[in-house]
């Protein structure tokens, strides 16, 4: 009996299907696939080469030593190779190639062209947020070996480097100025206290001098004394004056010029600038004005959810007053830092077993639980996930704010660890990773609508997995879901349609029940990153309709894990690609040639 689906999914089918038909008889190994197999090797070759912190993760230490050249002179050379790149590829004729080749040159393209454009828009202007920027480079030995003597050394020389990449980055904030690409004053406002934590009297209370710390009983003490004191040199000639001053900079000029509004559409040609972001990070076609609407319709709908959890549980009051409640209350929080890693770690060690339910294939590589570094806890995010390399020597690792316990509730651990850990970040990420046949940009692709869509998509798969038991917790599932929903109101209310801060900030605390430390670090976040907030909601938005239609086409024989599967099958891809790779899955399920 022939299955029963929407027109709309019959008709996009239909269309994929006659298109997969006429690429049957297409040659699956051709000239021109060698050919875009050679640019894309190139293309890797020469990304190694300029960004050498990138090279570790192959098991080449040859970069360790050095920092990405940043001066606007080697920005310039980097936009003429780009433009060579995308030269060559776009005279190779697409319909030529084999499907799979298509797509590796669709990508390649898609990210030289999105290079090229944040360039002509100036956005490379604005390296510096309250997340990002040299106040945070001794973030860096989170990633880097300590083993022998030479990882010492190589650190040693990369801050001996330091002063010069500070220069750098005041030539380019300079032009910034002059060219009227400046960040938010509200997001500036918070670096020159991050930049004097960094600037320590005591150099051994500098947060670059924590790898010396500690020292492998395998160098000898002698050699562990000089590698310690050369470190505590560098730090009070070198290091310490070169952010004083970069410091006074921040103060004396860059802030000063630094725009009073939050949002970029308030600079010249900012609205242009960001509708470029926000088809950049939904790979979407979307316009702004699109986007806030999906969010004001999504904000309403996991409202009307929201509310019957707060009947469920009896509560005489609205949702602001449960929302306050919830903030306030002290049996929704841990005393202590301690105590809240150890729910963290306990949530973590209940999501490994429920994997084989959904999935098929599951990553070997594992992952752990950590703090998030005192230095940079205050001004970030509740949590964030780092890859394991691709040589598999490190874990990934899922990293957790501890930072005042008393505003972090236990109703999200659930929600955040599936998003952050497994099966959000880490099984896709890990998962893409271990793949073979793919060109190395893939394994490690980093397409924001597909990484933070699952991200988000999974923290719906916590029902499949036997959590949110407790209706606080499917409250804390719900506040996640709006979170992302708010987003898309708030980052085009800012950044397109000239909201203000507060206004951002208040319809947030209107509809989410997190801590106002936490949304006022999660809207300034947004001011300093216009658009990446975007790509959570409307990518999770695109995989739960491809679900949908899958159930529906396939009724009783749709199975998950074969859907899981195939979705996370290919890396992360944009949402376009996305939806013809799972058309073509579920026309393969259906046996279209029987079934249409």
């Amino acid at each position: 009996m022939p299955m029963l689906m929407p027109e709309n999914l019959k008709s996009r089918l239909l269309g994929g299907f006659f298109v997969a038909m006429c690429l049957v008889t297409a040659t699956h190994s051709t000239a021109s696939d060698a050919l875009v197999d050679t640019i894309i090797s190139e293309h890797w070759a020469w990304s190694l080469e300029n960004y050498p912190e990138m090279r570790l993760g192959y098991g080449d230490r040859s970069g360790n030593a050095l920092w990405t050249d940043i001066s606007l002179e080697a920005e310039a050379r980097r936009q003429q190779a780009l433009e060579n790149f995308q030269q060559q590829l776009a005279v190779i004729e697409p319909a030529g190639l084999s499907a799979e080749t298509r797509l590796n040159r669709r990508m390649l393209l898609r990210d030289i062209r999105d290079e090229q454009v944040a360039y002509e828009q100036g956005l490379h202007l604005m390296p510096i947020n309250m997340r990002s920027g040299p106040q945070h480079a001794h973030g860096m030995i989170e990633r880097l070996p300590f083993n022998i003597e030479q990882d010492y050394q190589d650190w040693l020389a990369r801050l001996r480097e330091l002063p010069k990449r500070l220069e750098q980055y005041t030539a380019i904030l300079n032009e910034g100025i002059a060219r009227n690409r400046v960040q938010a004053l509200a997001v500036m406002q918070r670096v020159p206290d991050q930049i004097d934590r960094v600037v320590q009297s005591d150099p051994e209370n500098s947060p670059f001098y924590k790898a010396f710390l500690r020292l492998p009983d395998t160098l000898d003490a002698q050699t562990a004394e000089a590698l310690q004191s050369e470190a505590k040199t560098i730090i009070t000639e070198e290091l310490n004056p070169a952010y004083r001053a970069f410091g006074d900079f921040m103060r004396d000029t860059y802030i000063p010029a630094s725009r009073p509004e939050p949002g970029i559409g308030s600079l010249e040609g900012g609205k242009a600038a960001y509708r470029y972001l926000v088809q950049h990070f939904t790979t979407t076609d979307l316009s702004p004005e699109a986007v806030h609407q999906i969010g004001l319709d999504e904000v309403a709908r996991i409202r009307r959810e929201m509310e019957g959890v707060i009947k469920e549980v009896g509560f005489e009051g609205d949702m602001n007053a449960f929302n306050e409640f919830l903030r306030t209350d002290p049996q929704f929080y841990y005393e202590t830092p301690e105590a809240l890693l150890e729910g963290y770690q306990a949530v973590s060690k209940r999501l490994d077993p429920e994997l084989v339910k959904l999935f098929g294939k599951l990553p070997r590589t594992p992952y752990g639980v950590r703090p998030i570094p005192e230095e940079i806890a205050p001004d970030t995010t509740t949590a964030y996930y780092m890859p394991p390399t691709p040589d598999g020597k490190r874990p990934g690792w899922y990293y957790v704010n501890l930072y005042k316990p008393e505003v972090r509730p236990k109703f999200e651990l659930e929600v955040l660890s599936v998003h952050e850990s497994v099966p959000g970040h880490h099984l896709q990420i890990a998962l893409a990773g271990e793949m073979t046949g793919l060109p190395e940009f893939r394994r490690q692709s980093r397409v924001t609508a597909f990484v933070e869509g699952w991200g988000l998509y999974s923290e719906r798969l916590g029902y499949d997995m036997g959590l949110y038991q407790d209706p606080y917790s499917r409250y804390g599932q719900l506040v996640y879901d709006m979170w992302r929903a708010v987003r898309l109101v708030v980052d085009t209310g800012m950044h397109y349609f000239g909201w203000s801060r507060e206004r951002a900030i208040e319809f947030f605390l209107a509809n989410a029940a997190k801590t106002e430390a936490d949304i006022v670090n999660e809207i300034d976040r947004y001011i300093g990153w216009p658009g990446q907030a975007l790509a959570y909601k409307i990518g999770q938005l695109k995989m739960l309709e491809l679900r949908g239609e899958a159930e529906i086409a396939l009724g009783e024989r749709f199975d998950i894990r074969r859907f899981h599967d195939h979705l996370l099958g290919a890396g992360a891809i944009p949402l376009d690609a996305l939806e013809a790779r799972m058309d073509s899955w579920l026309i393969r399920e259906l046996e279209v040639s029987d079934k249409l």
